[in-house]
């Protein structure tokens, strides 16, 4: 499963795509200091970026595929 959510920190993993943004939104607006863990995404669509750029929580772990650690990464 791409969203592994838990009381205090998300996972995104592997291929992560738009239906997962309404339940990641849901997380993060319903938690008090949301986590993400993004090291093992490796596909992240633009809604769950625009929903991280707009909750900003704190990331535990940048990603480590390639593209998403120079391009998505910097604007975490």
């Amino acid at each position: 499963m791409p969203l592994e959510l838990r009381d205090d920190e998300a996972s995104l993993v592997g291929s992560c795509t738009a239906d997962e943004a309404l339940e990641f939104s849901d997380w993060l607006a319903n938690s008090a200091q949301p986590k993400v863990d993004l090291a093992a995404c490796t596909h992240l669509h633009a809604a769950l970026l625009q929903t991280l750029l707009a909750y900003k929580p704190a990331i535990t772990a940048r990603p480590a595929d390639p593209f998403l650690a120079r391009w998505i990464s910097p604007l975490l």
